[in-house]
C-alpha cells in the first residue's frame, strides 16, 4: 500500500507548492489538507476500484460525526432520540444511508471477486476473503466459522473509515505544529530523511530505518492523542489483579491522563521529549502498559501499523 501512500502525498505536496508561488511563503490550514489526505489513501486502499464510493461515504460519516458529537454534548434525555426532530431525523436518514452505500459496495465487491474481476487485495476484500472461501464448491459441505456476516463487515468498514480517517489527520496535524515548535527537532528528522531516502520517495525499507522520526511520532501522541480515552464494556463479571468488575460496567481508560502522568513520566511530562523513546516503547516510562495510544493486548487497534507507516511517509515526504 505505500505506493499509494506516496502518490496521494506528492498531489498534496505539489498543490502546496502553487499556492507558493513566486512568493516563496504562503499560509495555510493544513488540518483540511490532511482530512483530504488520509480521506484519499483510505479510500483507495480499503475499497480500491469502488474510491468514488469511498469518498461519498466519508463525507456523510463527517457529517454524522458531528450530529452525533453535539447530541453527546448535551444534557441526556431518556429516549429524546426518538423524538422526530429535524436532527434527529437527519442522523437516522445519514446512518440509513451510508449503510445502504456500504451494502452496494461490498455486493459489488463480492460479485468482482466471484468472476476474478478483483484480486481483493484491499481492505474490503481481505474482510471477504474468508466468505469466498468458505462458500467455495471445496467447502459447501464445511461449515463457516470464519465468515463475517454483511452487517458485520459494514461496520467494520464504518469504523475503519472512521478510524482511518480523523485520527491519523489529527496525529499529522499535531506534528507538523510541534516540529513548527521545536525547530531543532525538526531538523534532525529532515536531516535523518535526507541521509536514508534522499531524494526519492520513502520505500518501506526506508521508513523502518527512521529513528528519530519514529521518536517524533510516538512523542506527539504521547501529547497529543488522537483519542483522548478508551472504552470497555464488561459483558461479564471480570477480576482484574484485585478488583472485581461486575457485569454490565463500562469502564473508561483516560489515555490522555495517563499520557501525562508525572508519577508515570516523571517531571518533563508536559515537555515535548523525543528521546524518551530512544529505548523503545516499554523503557520510555515508569510503568511498560503506560503507553497505549492504540489500545493493548486483545484490542490493540487493528490499524496501527497502517498508521504508522502512513504517518512516516507522509511526514519524511513532507520533510
Amino acid at each position: 500500500m505505500i505506493p499509494v501512500f506516496s502518490t496521494s502525498c506528492r498531489m498534496m505536496i505539489n498543490k502546496w507548492k502553487k499556492s507558493v508561488g513566486g512568493q516563496g511563503t504562503c499560509e495555510m490550514d493544513v488540518w483540511p489538507q490532511f482530512q483530504d489526505l488520509t480521506g484519499d489513501i483510505i479510500s483507495q486502499t480499503a475499497f480500491g476500484s469502488s474510491y468514488e464510493e469511498g469518498k461519498k461515504i466519508i463525507e456523510l460519516q463527517k457529517e454524522l460525526l458531528i450530529l452525533v458529537i453535539e447530541a453527546m454534548q448535551t444534557i441526556y434525555i431518556p429516549d429524546f432520540r426518538f423524538i422526530p426532530t429535524r436532527k434527529n431525523q437527519r442522523r437516522k436518514s445519514l446512518d440509513k444511508r451510508i449503510t445502504s452505500m456500504l451494502r452496494t459496495v461490498i455486493q459489488s465487491k463480492e460479485c468482482e471477486m466471484r468472476t476474478g474481476k478483483s484480486k481483493g487485495d484491499d481492505l474490503l476484500g481481505l474482510l471477504l476473503k474468508p466468505n469466498s472461501q468458505d462458500n467455495s464448491p471445496d467447502n459447501a459441505s464445511s461449515i463457516k466459522t470464519n465468515g463475517l456476516t454483511i452487517e458485520e463487515v459494514i461496520e467494520e468498514c464504518k469504523v475503519f473509515y472512521l478510524a482511518g480517517q480523523e485520527t491519523t489527520s489529527s496525529w499529522l496535524t499535531w506534528t507538523i505544529i510541534v516540529l513548527a515548535m521545536h525547530q531543532n527537532s525538526q531538523e534532525k528528522a529532515r536531516e535523518e530523511v535526507l541521509q536514508i531516502c534522499g531524494k526519492r520517495d520513502p520505500d518501506y525499507e526506508a521508513i523502518s530505518q527512521l529513528e528519530i522520526v519514529t521518536m517524533i511520532l510516538y512523542e506527539v501522541l504521547r501529547l497529543y492523542p488522537p483519542v483522548i480515552a478508551q472504552y470497555q464494556h464488561a459483558y461479564k463479571e471480570t477480576k482484574i489483579g484485585e478488583i472485581s468488575v461486575p457485569a454490565g460496567v463500562d469502564l473508561t481508560l483516560p489515555t490522555l491522563l495517563i499520557h501525562h502522568d508525572p508519577e508515570l513520566w516523571g517531571n518533563d511530562t508536559e515537555e515535548f521529549k523525543p528521546e524518551r523513546f530512544s529505548e523503545a516503547v516499554s523503557k520510555a516510562s515508569k510503568e511498560q502498559l503506560a503507553f497505549f495510544p492504540f489500545g493493548w493486548g486483545p484490542r490493540t487497534c487493528i490499524g496501527q501499523y497502517f498508521a504508522m507507516i502512513e504517518v512516516k511517509v507522509a511526514l519524511a515526504m513532507i520533510l
